[in-house]
């Protein structure tokens, strides 16, 4: 590092850019000189007033203005397909358009102890003290429980570290995101790119010593902390979370590591099936989707379903290093292996960066490096057996976000088992050195049967807050499972989407507002559509007319103009569409026995032993409630079965999607 710092200092030179240049970045030199141009014609018009002169003056500058809006729209345009991908380059690109200027979020003072703070020396030292301490002070109010819940199932093989070459690390560095923040050495993942193939052999050497000899590189474990304002008043260090930037050489090896680490878990099926979190082939809508239809089938079948939503303080943050090792240890991670894990987790430093004021460095005890590639891995490892605690309670997880579910008829009862069962899941927190945040861990009831409940839910004798919608990965569920107040949530974020579109609308080409359309307003649209998408049409209209005014927006269409002609020129789905087609592509998946376990089990094949046509088809589920008729595993059923065999029988998920999306554009001729 102290050699690729000395030539970064002397072979790279920065751009040095004028004001002028900054705030008009689309001005090429043959502009600048035409605008030239333009005021000497100005200059030629004031001295001689004739009529001939003023004409040419005004041709000129009419030609150049429309040239000069030509060009803006195209540079905006190049911009916005470049950082298409990244939305806080999108969200950035937008703001200098409107000239919104970035706010720091950063108070100019804060308090401590009722003291003023206004120097930013001390001040970034205390946010680093704050940030570090957060986690062993939290730990150390955990009361120690002397009896320790065995429920890590141990595997007898144990994992090998293979050696790597060059072009396994130039993968690697080719997916990571063209990113341009900058770790503690100044240095960005573009620059990486750009050098990787100068310092490729030397960087393999090392990797390959890392892994044989069990040791993580020292100069690999400083992290620069950004923090970053999160609710309440700005002057209190506890108001911010940190935002960890790490060094770019240390992502690209623990990237190797995890790539090892996943093929061993998976051989040996370790992670339990609940677990979502940062698993390939599994996401937050996965997750969700098993939660949704363990909670409909039950109100389907008569029974009565509570789910309780864990809030943890802190979690990546309060893991204690022993244990983890241990619990490592027991899923096969042994040895060298078990070695470099220690040599990654210990003597990791730290310090806090506000605009160009950094603070003094400070050890971090415990706890996983978040905004690492590996950190994550190793909390869900470290998590993984919480879901054998309790027999009685099924569990979902995304990371560190836990929900328990308890299934019976009689609600007291049911309350009364939790009660019991949550006794062990709060042991299991305090063993492992998790803080339960009881503030904001609360329960709901789904049920048809309209009565009065009397039970209550305690832990550590604090009464749990009942709730009648929760949110929950992203998306607001409601006891009745309307989705009324997800959407309504929805239309507000779009509505401001919206009118962003409205305001860059004169500045931006139909190119730059389509992709602002996909960027700002379709992730919103589409973020676990095929859960909640099926709601009923008069609460999920709303959605869709909002989406009609956007398309009209980007095609500068007048208000009442019919939308369905240009859905189908820009090749864009309905909203109504929209589900379907994510919906279907949970089918194909259920149809290649690729979805998670727990999600498989709702869709089974007809089986025959003739050679029939309609092998291809699902089982269609008997249900009792329109609640679960909406539900993915039979509304799914019921769209697959109705789809020709050539659709079906696609070689891949993406060829699948092209056919689908063709398919549901085609009916739009129709419409």
């Amino acid at each position: 590092m102290n050699i690729l710092g000395a030539l970064y200092e002397k072979n790279c030179v920065q751009n040095n850019y004028t004001k002028r240049d900054v705030d008009k970045p689309w001005m090429t030199k043959g502009l600048r000189n035409a605008c030239k141009k333009k005021n000497n014609l100005y200059s030629c018009f004031l001295k001689l007033r004739t009529k001939e002169s003023e004409d040419k003056y005004k041709k000129y500058k009419n030609k150049l203005v429309w040239i000069i809006r030509k060009h803006k729209k195209e540079y905006y345009s190049d911009l916005l397909d470049k950082s298409k991908s990244d939305m806080k380059a999108t969200w950035q690109i937008m703001n200098s358009v409107l000239k919104n200027k970035a706010k720091s979020g950063i108070s100019q003072y804060f308090v401590k102890d009722d003291n003023e703070i206004y120097d930013q020396h001390e001040i970034v030292n205390e946010f680093n003290n704050y940030f570090v301490n957060v986690g062993p002070s939290l730990a150390a109010k955990i009361p120690i429980v002397k009896t320790v819940s065995h429920t890590v199932m141990g595997c007898t093989e144990s994992i090998f570290l293979d050696g790597t070459d060059k072009e396994e690390i130039m993968n690697i560095v080719k997916n990571f995101a063209n990113k341009r923040s900058k770790d503690w050495v100044d240095m960005d993942m573009m620059f990486v790119k750009e050098i990787m193939g100068c310092v490729i052999e030397p960087f393999t050497y090392i990797c390959n010593l890392s892994f044989s000899t069990g040791i993580f590189p020292d100069n690999m474990k400083t992290a620069k902390v950004i923090p970053l304002y999160k609710s309440g008043e700005k002057c209190m260090f506890t108001n911010y979370r940190p935002i960890s930037l790490l060094p770019q050489f240390s992502k690209i090896l623990e990237k190797l590591f995890v790539t090892r680490l996943d093929q061993f878990i998976d051989k040996q099926n370790i992670l339990n099936n609940n677990q979502y979190g940062f698993r390939a082939n599994k996401s937050t809508s996965m997750a969700l989707m098993d939660l949704i239809e363990q909670i409909t089938t039950a109100v389907d079948q008569k029974q009565c379903c509570v789910s309780i939503y864990v809030d943890l303080k802190k979690a990546f943050d309060t893991i204690d290093h022993n244990i983890l090792l241990e619990k490592l240890n027991k899923y096969g991670i042994r040895g060298p292996v078990l070695q470099w894990v220690s040599s990654y987790l210990s003597n990791r430093k730290q310090f806090v960066q506000i605009n160009d004021i950094r603070s003094e460095l400070c050890g971090i005890t415990c706890g996983v490096p978040q905004g690492s590639v590996l950190g994550p891995k190793l909390f869900i490892l470290y998590v993984n057996d919480l879901v054998n605690v309790s027999g009685l309670l099924k569990c979902v997880l995304f990371a560190d976000d836990t929900t328990f579910i308890c299934l019976g008829e009689d609600i007291e009862q049911m309350l009364e088992m939790m009660q019991t069962e949550f006794v062990k899941i709060q042991t299991w927190f305090k063993v492992n050195k998790l803080s339960l945040n009881i503030d904001k861990t609360n329960y709901m009831i789904f049920s048809n049967k309209k009565r009065t409940v009397n039970g209550t839910f305690k832990v550590d004798g604090i009464e749990i807050c009942r709730v009648s919608e929760v949110k929950f990965l992203g998306v607001i569920i409601d006891e009745k499972l309307t989705w009324r107040a997800h959407i309504d949530y929805l239309r507000t974020k779009i509505s401001r989407s919206i009118a962003v579109l409205h305001k860059v609308k004169d500045i931006f080409n139909d190119k730059a507002l389509f992709i602002l359309y996909n960027a700002i307003i379709v992730p919103h649209l589409i973020y676990c559509i095929e859960v909640w998408g099926n709601a009923c049409k008069t609460i999920t209209n709303p959605i869709f007319i909002l989406q009609k005014r956007a398309v009209r927006i980007i095609t500068r269409k007048h208000y009442y103009h019919p939308s369905n002609i240009l859905f189908q020129e820009l090749g864009l789905l309905k909203f109504y569409e929209l589900v379907d087609y994510y919906v279907l592509q949970i089918m194909y998946k259920a149809h290649k026995n690729i979805l998670p376990m727990n999600i498989q089990l709702n869709f089974v094949k007809r089986i025959s032993n003739y050679n029939l046509k309609g092998l291809e088809i699902f089982i269609k589920p008997k249900i009792r409630t329109n609640l679960k008729d909406k539900c993915t595993s039979v509304r799914g059923v019921r769209l697959w079965n109705g789809l020709d065999y050539d659709y079906k029988n696609a070689g891949s998920i993406n060829s699948f999607k092209r056919m689908i999306k063709v398919h549901l554009l085609k009916n739009y001729e129709f419409v």
